[in-house]
């Protein structure tokens, strides 16, 4: 949605009095104004375009493009030339310095060491020692596992009727230790769980029934009630003790005293009722038998 401007109000005639006058002045003001600085951008456009371009081309693209083509690139060129030869006389002499060296003593010395010191005594060692050694460690093992066979499948025989022996062994131990268990719970229910079942229920429950009923629900009941008169006596005490107060609070303050306000409480037959109360219609027995 578009801002439209805000409708303004209707204006007076001041408002356009004031503003023509305002217009005029301000138009005749800024009209030269104007016109001489477009005259000057005028002028100025002009002069970049016919004076300062030719020049700039002239003083300064013209040499520089002279000196980049005529000096600077030959210098340039007779600069890398240089490079490149010092880089070659810097590359044959770090050849000469260190390649060939390291490469001689890998050449005549660390690769001849390293063969008649090491290679070929661990190849003579391999072959005129451990070869050797090594057949003959297998044929003993062999000879020894020939010789050893019969006796092997004889001990294997033996543990295995061994394992066989101890298995059914076990599983028999497991069948009579499972009797014996059955016996000694039937042997221990008969000396001692059956008599004490007997006892609990032919002695114990009927001594129990009787301790409770003749001694622990009248001892119950004499609890009840004595407590029952000590809370009775404590409720007398308390209200001995509050009348006391309330006496020794009139003996010092004054006013009337507790008979005067027993006498003056209502009785079922009087008509007299507290202050600020309004006195009930008392009905009789004759009207309401009427």
């Amino acid at each position: 949605m578009e801002n439209r401007p805000a409708p303004q109000g209707p204006e007076g005639c001041l408002t356009v009095a004031i503003r023509v006058p305002v217009r005029i002045v301000v138009l005749v003001l800024v009209v030269p104004v104007r016109m001489a600085w477009d005259l000057l951008a005028a002028g100025a456009k002009t002069v970049r375009r016919v004076v300062l371009a030719p020049l700039w081309h002239a003083l300064i693209v013209i040499p520089s493009r002279w000196l980049y083509a005529w000096v600077l690139t030959p210098l340039g060129r007779a600069t890398a030339w240089l490079g490149r030869a010092v880089g070659a006389g810097i590359w044959w002499l770090a050849q000469v310095l260190l390649v060939w060296p390291c490469v001689a003593l890998w050449r005549w010395v660390v690769v001849p060491l390293w063969t008649y010191a090491l290679v070929v005594p661990a190849v003579w060692l391999y072959a005129w020692v451990l070869t050797p050694v090594g057949r003959a460690v297998a044929w003993l093992a062999q000879g020894v596992g020939t010789l050893l066979a019969p006796l092997g499948r004889a001990v294997a025989v033996v543990v295995r009727e061994i394992r066989d022996a101890i298995g059914h062994a076990w599983r028999a131990a497991g069948f009579v230790s499972r009797a014996v268990g059955r016996g000694l719970t039937w042997l221990g229910w008969n000396l001692v769980g059956r008599p004490v079942r007997w006892a609990y229920v032919v002695l114990l429950t009927p001594v129990g029934h009787w301790v409770r009923d003749a001694v622990l629900r009248p001892a119950k009941k004499a609890a009840l009630a004595a407590g029952r008169t000590a809370r009775q006596a404590l409720a007398s005490a308390r209200e001995t003790v509050r009348a006391a107060r309330r006496d020794a609070w009139r003996a010092l303050i004054g006013g009337p005293s507790r008979e005067q306000g027993e006498h003056g409480a209502r009785t079922l037959g009087s008509t007299t009722t507290a202050s600020g109360a309004v006195p009930a219609p008392e009905i009789s027995l004759s009207k309401t038998e009427g």
